[in-house]
């Protein structure tokens, strides 16, 4: 299988995730753009990014990285959420996206949209790679068949059917390296240098790391609750 030069060059890095929500310190496209900056100077090989305001930033101020973009975006009566609709997905390409991460897992769509569809259109009226956020096996392999470019863990914990749990969901990584063609991408509590490793061990082709990077206040909650823990206090360290 050939694999596109712009997944090439994400093969054996890191990718850094850049977004902030509404309402948190670092939200806004200005604030983004200097975490990307920040990380290609670090030796990020790619940069994920939310919001066709953050891609297209970013994307002037970042251009020798590849880009994968995505829109999270709530719809009545759907769990999906990651670009879960054609417009949301061509929005995102327009803005400048190298690549589209979308939610590809076998969930209704809003608007009773069909992945198979969404993904035929970006395969047939542009030349956008796309990269399935999944969370089993099974969606996996689904994606790989419709043409998904690469398969990323980034949804397991994050649907009702999918392991929750504090780690890295490795076995689903090691699981995916096995059975699919296509490059799979670790993502989801990736918080440490370590445990970046242990995916590339497991046969990851590229790790998304993000709020170990670039969400200060998630991290610092994690320090704070480790040492007001009962037992730390009661010992007196």
């Amino acid at each position: 299988m050939k694999i596109p030069l712009d997944l090439q060059r994400l093969r054996g890095g890191i990718i850094v995730s850049c977004q902030a929500y509404p309402g948190e310190p670092f939200y806004g496209s200005d604030i983004m753009v200097r975490f990307a900056k920040a990380a290609v100077e670090g030796g990020a090989v790619g940069i994920r990014a939310n919001s066709p305001q953050d891609i297209a930033e970013i994307k002037k101020a970042v251009r020798r990285i590849p880009l994968i973009g995505l829109w999270k975006r709530d719809y009545i009566g759907s769990d999906v959420y990651i670009t879960p609709v054609w417009s949301d997905v061509s929005t995102v390409i327009d803005a400048g996206a190298d690549m589209v991460a979308l939610d590809a897992t076998r969930r209704d769509r809003p608007n009773k949209e069909r992945l198979e569809d969404i993904v035929s259109r970006v395969k047939s009226e542009t030349q956008c790679l796309l990269m399935a956020d999944i969370s089993t096996v099974e969606e996996g392999l689904y994606a790989a068949q419709l043409g998904f470019d690469c398969v990323a863990t980034t949804l397991s914990g994050y649907t009702p059917y999918s392991p929750r749990q504090s780690e890295p969901d490795y076995a689903l990584v090691e699981a995916l390296a096995a059975q699919v063609q296509i490059p799979v991408i670790a993502e989801g509590r990736i918080l440490h240098p370590e445990q970046a490793r242990a995916c590339f061990a497991r046969g990851a082709y590229a790790v998304v790391v993000g709020t170990a990077i670039t969400r200060p206040h998630v991290m610092t909650r994690k320090f704070v609750e480790h040492v007001s823990s009962p037992g730390l206090r009661e010992s007196g360290r």
